[in-house]
């Protein structure tokens, strides 16, 4: 059986954290992937804190070649990853779980696992469909309601978009907002490492409400809405075997 690996951005990696296990450190050549072991009705886990302990390392700083190499170096058979999103869609509301299907990067980091040869990897599923189905399949069990699709668009971040980015990202055919998941899934797809993520929407996005945004208000929807996304990537990972 093989091991899954599990990743917790905002509000999530600190509850990953709490659920205990073994320290891991994976070197790579692009730095070490740290992560905890745990096992779960015989099943190996790897919790990963995207952002490190104590949420310090910002998106566009986090060394995402290292996670992916870490997991594929630990032999994983996929990724399910949590993002805290912005939402470009009115009807979804503050804590709605979407797993995510496509995506638009414009983060401009120019992330390739392939800088030493010339590869040039198909992006036509760019979230691994195994794994969205695993998560697709795990809300049913549990009941819980998850849109099926959606196209996450990545900003660099860490500064929030415009609304006049958001009007254009809403145009492109995006569907949510955040600053992670396009630049993992690219390292994972590279490597060939199954990855899915599951967006939760924390707020509408610029210039959609009459509110600015801020963090905490994002960290907010994330707690109320964490339990049952850990409890969804238990379950996604029974079904991963």
């Amino acid at each position: 059986m093989k091991p899954v690996a599990i990743i917790g951005g905002t509000g999530i990696g600190s509850r990953l954290a709490a659920l205990g296990g073994s320290p891991v450190l994976v070197p790579t050549e692009d730095g070490p992937l740290r992560a905890r072991q745990l096992a779960v009705d015989g099943q190996t886990l790897f919790l990963i804190q995207r952002h490190s302990a104590g949420h310090k390392t910002p998106p566009h700083k986090i060394n995402y070649k290292a996670i992916a190499r870490g997991a594929k170096a630990l032999g994983v058979s996929g990724v399910i990853a949590s993002a805290a999103v912005g939402c470009l869609r009115a009807e979804w509301q503050v804590g709605t779980f979407v797993v995510c299907s496509d995506f638009l990067d414009f983060t401009f980091r120019r992330l390739t696992m392939w800088d030493r040869a010339v590869q040039h990897v198909d992006f036509t599923t760019p979230f691994d469909p195994a794994v969205r189905s695993a998560m697709i399949s795990a809300a049913g069990k549990l009941g819980m309601a998850v849109q099926e699709t959606g196209v996450y668009v990545n900003g660099d971040g860490p500064r929030y978009e415009t609304p006049v980015e958001i009007e254009m990202y809403r145009k492109l055919g995006g569907d949510l907002v955040g600053m992670t998941a396009a630049t993992e899934a690219i390292a994972f797809r590279e490597l060939g490492v199954p990855y899915g993520c599951l967006a939760v929407v924390t707020n509408l996005a610029a210039g959609m409400g009459a509110e600015e945004l801020g963090h905490g208000e994002v960290v907010e929807a994330m707690e109320a809405a964490g339990e049952n996304a850990v409890k969804l990537f238990l379950e996604a990972a029974r079904g991963l075997r």
